[in-house]
């Protein structure tokens, strides 16, 4: 089993500027400590600080790393020109010299797709018009003519060339029995959420891989990455501090998707009265042997890559100095 870094900078109390900075300091001694991958989202519109801008911040991770995988978790799509996720995404990946994986998906929050103009029930099918060009960009160095329903393109080819051919791993977050087999069948590792109990995780996984395998595709645990939070307790008595944290982090996350003006209710990130529950069945929480204990679970069940989001940069020490020994 190995691990990486899930999410972005956190600005909390303090300014964006110190937020990224510490951010990428925290991705470069992560690296030096073995973490094998940073997994960067995007949002917008939050007033919280999120993330807005992941393929630039990689491009300057691409700079401060050497061997660290660098990911978007992912890209929203509708949101963007297609060509020009295929041209940046080049860029990543000449600079990093092989080191990115390119996560695409169609977004899910309604106030963005408001904030941006555009109507989220065509998120889907813009997504999957936009994959297509990308696919096609990257097929090979001729120029070529797209003409579709959201974009057209007339004569054009895209520069650079990834580094890694025939094009950067292409990755999809899913959840579902049935997003999660197309995922596989249409050749797309796959991001699992923060929020599925250790149990459905390894279900998921196991769906990805059989449907993989019944087509008769190489699989490899390395093409799933399951999020997780990380709350390493210094002691039993620090353990319902850290639980108390994380539900109030499961409370940021749902008013984030849903702002206070429409409730800031989102089950997906669970009721006010389960997020308990929730933190206790997915989060990788307690004191190092029970952390440890967790993610043994996991590993037996073929999840053998763990990003975790929300931890700090002393935490992650913690992590590594009391937990990540047990999976050399």
């Amino acid at each position: 089993m190995r691990f990486g870094i899930f999410g972005g900078p956190s600005r909390n109390e303090r300014s964006d500027a110190d937020a990224y900075h510490e951010f990428v300091e925290m991705v470069v001694e992560a690296e030096d400590a073995g973490f094998f991958g940073v997994y960067l989202v995007e949002h917008h519109f939050t007033g919280r600080g999120q993330l807005s801008s992941s393929l630039i911040l990689l491009s300057h991770l691409a700079a401060r790393t050497s061997t660290i995988r660098l990911g978007a978790a992912v890209v929203v799509v509708p949101w963007h020109n297609p060509l020009m996720i295929a041209e940046q995404a080049g860029v990543i990946d000449v600079l990093s010299k092989g080191r990115l994986d390119l996560g695409l998906g169609r977004g899910y929050r309604d106030y963005e797709f408001r904030g941006f103009g555009i109507d989220i029930d065509s998120a889907q099918d813009r997504l999957d018009e936009a994959v297509a060009v990308i696919r096609r960009a990257w097929k090979d160095e001729t120029r070529f003519s797209f003409e579709g329903k959201y974009w057209h393109f007339d004569d054009v080819t895209v520069e650079p060339r990834p580094v890694q051919q025939p094009h950067p791993p292409l990755w999809m977050g899913a959840g579902s029995p049935e997003s999660i087999a197309r995922a596989a069948r249409e050749g797309w590792k796959l991001y699992l959420d923060q929020v599925g109990t250790i149990d459905l995780s390894i279900e998921r996984t196991k769906i990805y891989r059989e449907t993989r395998e019944a087509m008769g595709a190489p699989y490899s645990p390395r093409d799933v990455i399951l999020t997780r939070s990380l709350r390493v307790a210094r002691s039993s008595a620090d353990r319902e501090g850290l639980v108390e944290r994380q539900m109030d982090s499961l409370r940021m996350l749902a008013e984030s998707t849903r702002p206070p003006s429409e409730g800031g209710r989102n089950l997906f990130y669970s009721a006010p009265e389960a997020r308990r529950e929730t933190v206790e069945a997915a989060s990788i929480i307690g004191t190092p042997d029970e952390c440890i204990e967790r993610l043994k679970r996991l590993e037996a069940g073929g999840v053998e890559q763990v990003a975790f989001y929300g931890a700090t940069a002393e935490e992650l020490r913690f992590f590594q100095r009391e937990v990540m020994p047990a999976f050399k």
